[in-house]
């Protein structure tokens, strides 16, 4: 079976849990998830099974979409409330001044990533090393907030749930450190659902009480999103005759001999053979001069 799945990963689960359960319940060891969603997070993790798995960087490039709760007045350090505390503060700030500092976070600026995360410096993961209580210094990276809406308040709790639209590599429990530092009394996350990866979303994911149903009834299939569902930005050609054995033998032809007219220097086709099925994913690159098509994924 070939596709992604799109689960919604409990709380307490890790990503690689999840990868392990499709992994043994579609009997494949080709599996993989397209995002890291930490244990105390639930929401939208697509998993591609079969050859969807050369998908993984495509689909771990887009946008995304999460619920945050936010308690104020304290600080940990893992940015989250599992974490130790580091500091307790009195909160002052309301409602107002909440909305008026998210409101400065919109847009694109530079993130420092928390020590707890899977980031990798020097091949060593930054979470292994902060569990051995050893902080090094981190890289800021560009990072896009497309837009931080003010959901609820919870004054009794010090808490508010914020709903954020962002670009790939932003750290909630990250935003949620900045927006406690920005009010002055510090905060945590307190919990965190993502709803949207790319165009997979919460409304359209599966339980794992979902997947076991559907094993049992013998329909595991119909859970799958095709390939070629997930690709509808990509333009598509045909190859006919020859051309089809020639683009299967890695041949680079010019996108005329597909049928392209109309294409951009570093634009990406979906090529299908005669019978509609996807043989790869080639880019237009500039080879002695001539534009030429460039495998860059293959699924046959």
């Amino acid at each position: 079976m070939i596709g992604i799945i799109t689960l919604n990963k409990p709380q307490g689960k890790t990503s690689h849990d999840m990868v392990y359960f499709i992994r043994r319940t579609f009997k494949t060891k080709q599996v993989g998830h397209t995002g890291t969603l930490d244990p105390m997070a639930t929401g939208v993790l697509p998993i591609l099974v079969g050859k969807a798995t050369k998908l993984s960087d495509i689909l771990t490039a887009e946008n995304k979409e999460y619920i945050a709760r936010i308690r104020l007045g304290v600080t940990t350090d893992t940015l989250d409330i599992t974490g130790n505390i580091l500091s307790e503060q009195k909160v002052l700030a309301g409602e107002d001044e909440i909305k008026n500092v998210l409101s400065s976070f919109s847009g694109e600026q530079m993130q420092l990533p928390p020590m707890y995360s899977a980031l990798k410096v020097d091949g060593k993961k930054l979470y292994t090393l902060a569990r051995q209580g050893i902080t090094i210094e981190r890289t800021p990276r560009k990072i896009n907030i497309f837009y931080i809406d003010f959901l609820s308040y919870f004054p009794e709790h010090h808490e508010f749930e914020i709903k954020v639209g962002c670009s790939k590599g932003t750290y909630i429990r990250s935003l949620c450190d900045d927006i406690g530092k920005a009010l002055g009394c510090g905060a945590v996350l307190t919990a965190l659902t993502r709803t949207k990866s790319g165009n997979f979303s919460i409304e359209n994911s599966y339980t794992e009480e979902d997947v076991l149903k559907a094993l049992d009834n013998g329909n595991l299939e119909s859970l799958l999103t095709k390939i070629d569902d997930v690709l509808d930005d990509f333009t598509k050609a045909v190859a006919f005759g020859d051309n089809e054995k020639k683009v299967k033998n890695g041949i680079r032809l010019r996108p005329v001999q597909l049928g392209i007219k109309n294409f951009s220097l570093g634009q990406t086709f979906k090529i299908y053979d005669e019978n509609d099925s996807l043989i790869c994913l080639s880019e237009v690159i500039l080879e002695n001069d001539t534009p030429v098509l460039k495998h860059l994924k293959s699924f046959y």
